[in-house]
């Protein structure tokens, strides 16, 4: 359906005259009839009785008008969804529990008025390759290759350290403590079968447990993070580890114990990764809300991986 007889349609229906649309559209009377009668014979039905006074709707004129507004609507919904600055800023954040979220539900809540379109991809090869294309504006990663190994069109900054806790059940040796080193962890089993190998996050834990001699379990079906909860609330020789800002949820007879890890804190270094290019607004905005004192750690003694 041509939206310009569409759009022409509304404006004599507001207006009352053709001459007051034609005036309106800055186009010429007989325009503006050439554009009716082509909407007209599109729908097959008669929208306008011309009277002395001008133009009125018909029955059928009264019942296209709420859906010519519609389409006008959807036609300005369609444009702002990928006009810069006008679109919603989509963000990947790898899952919706875990830290990116919570960081990217930070920055709404300290700018509300902003659209955001959250998104979770898995793999960090097609989140960098959505970035390019502009699929997506931004993803959250932990970049295990050093920066000059990725596209040269892609900007990276490391904008946020987690701690990284410990996560134990109540009869486990661990529960009473308050704090706990990463060598204080060797001899224990640390039971993480959601961690896919050849991920980030694999090289991450990865480099932990060699750094530390920890034992870290990745054996076993992954039935999701419920049952896993489950396992370990009932277990005294399992423990799993959880990102600090890892938004989980148990049962209050389950009496899970998050316990710090410190003397050095292992943290996992998330980046912002976006395209070099993208002139949206608010990614800018987004960069300066990550980029403000993210980096700072109470905690002095801290541990990363080397490629971090």
């Amino acid at each position: 359906m041509d939206l310009d007889a569409v759009r022409t349609f509304v404006i004599v229906a507001d207006a009352g005259r053709f001459q007051d649309a034609a005036v309106e559209l800055s186009i010429t009377q007989q325009g503006v009839s050439k554009r009716i009668a082509a909407l007209e014979k599109r729908l097959g039905a008669r929208l306008f009785t011309r009277t002395a006074r001008g133009a009125k709707l018909t029955i059928d004129g009264q019942a296209f008008l709420p859906h010519a507004r519609e389409l006008l609507r959807a036609e300005e919904r369609a444009i702002n969804s990928v006009r810069p600055g006008r679109r919603a800023l989509r963000v990947d954040v790898i899952g919706r529990r875990l830290a990116p979220a919570s960081l990217l539900r930070d920055f709404h809540r300290a700018h509300p008025g902003i659209e955001l379109d959250v998104v979770t991809l898995f793999d960090a090869d097609a989140a960098i390759d959505a970035v390019r294309s502009g699929t997506i504006d931004a993803t959250f990663r932990a970049v295990t290759t050093p920066g000059g190994h990725l596209p040269d069109d892609i900007g990276v900054a490391r904008v946020f350290d987690e701690p990284v806790q410990l996560l134990t059940g109540p009869a486990h040796e661990l529960a009473g403590v308050r704090a706990v080193t990463p060598t204080g962890l060797v001899g224990h089993r640390i039971w993480m079968p959601g961690i896919v190998p050849g991920t980030e996050w694999a090289a991450y834990y990865e480099a932990l447990a060699t750094a530390f001699a920890l034992t870290i379990e990745i054996t076993g079906p992954d039935f999701g993070t419920e049952p896993l909860l489950d396992t370990i609330a009932d277990s005294r020789s399992l423990a799993t580890l959880v990102g600090e800002r890892t938004r989980l949820v148990w049962p209050a007879d389950q009496g899970l114990r998050r316990i710090a890890v410190k003397d050095p804190t292992p943290v996992y270094p998330h980046s912002l990764l976006w395209h070099r290019d993208n002139p949206h607004p608010t990614l800018a905005a987004l960069r300066h809300h990550l980029f403000s004192g993210r980096l700072e750690h109470s905690d002095a003694a801290i541990w990363t991986p080397a490629w971090a």
